[in-house]
């Protein structure tokens, strides 16, 4: 199974007194979001299903990525994906798409990071990514075989390449 990982785009700084769980993207956010859905477009990504944190600003990142790609399912919202899920709530939901092709996981930090981490490392393997909003991984995850980690984006790379391939000089040749 190819799981993509995406963390909720930037949505600003949390306000305490206020509902966090409504909180939006903001104007970056909404960038970052588009950029990761064009990219993932650009790969020809099919994704089976895209699964959400139920909260806005997830939900918000999921819905401007899916459109970009092309998907035209409903995204589904999992508690799994709340920043405060537990990797064996985590697990559960894998186990539950475990014979999906292609899914994607939108959700936050400080949950996102440790199950991309714990997925692919198992147990308490330290901070060794920086999962930023906005940024995308792709890990490949097998009955019985460890899980592989097979590229992650920060939001700057994936705008980086958006950008170069838009303002490329060089000409197309074809070759013979």
């Amino acid at each position: 199974m190819d799981i993509y990982f995406l963390r909720h785009a930037s949505a600003g700084h949390y306000s305490p007194g206020s509902n966090d769980d409504k909180r939006p993207i903001d104007k970056t956010g909404e960038q970052q979001s588009q950029d990761v859905g064009r990219a993932l477009a650009e790969l020809d990504l099919k994704l089976d299903v895209i699964l959400s944190s139920p909260l806005t600003r997830a939900m918000q990142t999921a819905t401007i990525a899916a459109e970009e790609l092309g998907h035209k399912d409903k995204i589904v919202t999992d508690d799994a994906l709340r920043p405060e899920a537990s990797y064996e709530q985590f697990e559960k939901l894998l186990a539950r798409y475990a014979k999906k092709k292609a899914i994607m996981l939108v959700g936050h930090n400080p949950s996102m990071t440790e199950f991309l981490i714990q997925t692919l490392a198992g147990g308490d393997s330290g901070e060794f990514i920086d999962f930023k909003k906005g940024a995308v991984a792709k890990i490949e995850r097998a009955d019985r075989q460890p899980a592989v980690l097979k590229w992650c984006l920060t939001p700057k790379v994936v705008r980086a390449i958006q950008q170069a391939s838009a303002n490329s000089s060089r000409p197309k040749t074809a070759s013979k």
